[in-house]
C-alpha cells in the first residue's frame, strides 16, 4: 500500500508540473516542466531524507557522541528486527522526533534536545519505537516524498501568484492563462493540506500501536504524547517547514479551534486513549 502512496506521489507531483509549465509557457513550459519534474521525482527519492534532515540542522551522533542516546534505539531496532538506523539530533529545546529515508536500509531517527532533555528513559524509548515503527511500517519515503510534494505544491501556488502578478499565461489573446494561475493559487494550499491528511493520521495511530508492541510499555508512550503535546502548544518547535509538519510525532505548529479540523495529526487525547486501552488489552 505505502509503495502505491509513493506512486502516485511522485506521478501527482510530475502532473503538477506539468500542468504550471502549460499554464505558464505553453507547450514550451510543458516540455521543460517535465525534464524539471524528472529531477525532481529522482532527487526526491534518493535524497529527500537528506533535505529534511539539513532542513533542521540535525546532526547525526555515534555511540561515542551520544552513548545512551545511540544505544537505546540499537536496541530498540534489535526488538523491531530492523537495521539500525542512523541517528540524529535537532539543537532544540522543544520536544519532538521523526523518521526518514527511502526504506528501513537507508533509515535515519532524528530527535530534538528537547525530547532528550525532557522525557525519562520509559518515555523516550516509546517515542523512538514509535519512529522505528514508521520505519517498519515503511511510512517513512511515503512520508518524506509527501513532504518534499507539500513543499512543491507551496512553490508553485507562489509561481502562480507571480503570474497572475506580471503576466496572464501562455496566451495573451484569451484569459485561460490567468485563469488557470488563479485557480492554482486558490486549490494548491488546500491540495497540500489534503495530502498531509491522507498520507498521516492514519499511520500515526499504527505507528504508536506499533512502537508499544517494540518498546513494550504503551503507557509510557502515552505519557510522553502528553508531555510532548503541551510543550509544542507552549512553545512550537523552532523555524518547522509546515511541509514536512506531519513527519514529527507530534504536530510541530501550534494552533486551535478551526485549526484542528486540518491538523496533520490525529488528536493527541485520541491517540493517549486508545494507547491506554492496548495497556489495558482491550485492543
Amino acid at each position: 500500500m505505502n509503495t502505491l502512496k509513493t506512486v502516485f506521489l511522485m506521478t501527482l507531483m510530475m502532473v503538477l508540473f506539468l500542468l504550471v509549465g502549460y499554464l505558464l509557457g505553453g507547450s514550451t513550459g510543458m516540455t521543460i516542466a517535465f525534464i524539471f519534474s524528472l529531477i525532481m521525482n529522482f532527487g526526491t527519492y534518493w535524497f529527500s531524507d537528506k533535505i529534511i534532515l539539513s532542513m533542521y540542522r540535525a546532526k547525526e551522533v555515534t555511540r561515542e557522541s551520544a552513548p545512551k542516546f545511540y544505544n537505546m534505539v540499537e536496541e530498540l531496532s534489535k526488538n523491531a528486527s530492523l537495521p539500525m538506523p542512523r541517528v540524529y539530533i535537532i539543537n532544540d529545546a522543544t520536544p519532538n522526533a521523526f523518521a526518514t529515508g527511502r526504506n528501513p536500509q537507508n533509515a535515519a531517527v532524528a530527535a530534538t534536545n528537547g525530547i532528550l532533555q525532557g522525557l525519562n528513559n520509559e518515555e523516550l524509548s516509546g517515542v523512538m519505537a514509535h519512529e522505528l515503527a514508521h520505519v517498519k511500517n515503511k511510512d517513512i519515503l511515503t512520508g518524506t516524498i509527501a513532504a518534499t510534494l507539500v513543499g512543491t505544491i507551496t512553490y508553485i501556488a507562489q509561481m502562480a501568484g507571480w503570474a497572475m502578478m506580471f503576466g496572464r499565461g501562455h496566451d495573451d489573446d484569451d484569459d485561460g492563462g490567468g485563469i488557470g494561475s488563479l485557480f492554482m493559487l486558490i486549490l494548491a494550499p488546500i491540495a497540500a493540506i489534503l495530502i498531509q491528511l491522507a498520507i498521516s493520521r492514519s499511520r500515526e495511530y499504527a505507528a504508536d500501536q506499533g512502537g508499544s508492541m517494540i518498546s513494550k510499555n504503551p503507557l509510557a508512550l502515552a505519557s510522553a504524547l502528553g508531555k510532548i503535546s503541551r510543550a509544542n502548544q507552549i512553545k512550537p518547535l523552532h523555524n518547522v517547514n509546515p511541509a514536512s509538519a506531519h513527519m514529527f510525532i507530534v504536530n510541530p505548529l501550534s494552533g486551535g479551534g478551526i485549526s484542528k479540523l486540518f491538523s496533520t495529526h490525529p488528536p493527541v487525547e485520541e491517540r493517549i486513549k486508545r494507547l491506554q486501552e492496548i495497556a489495558a488489552g482491550r485492543r
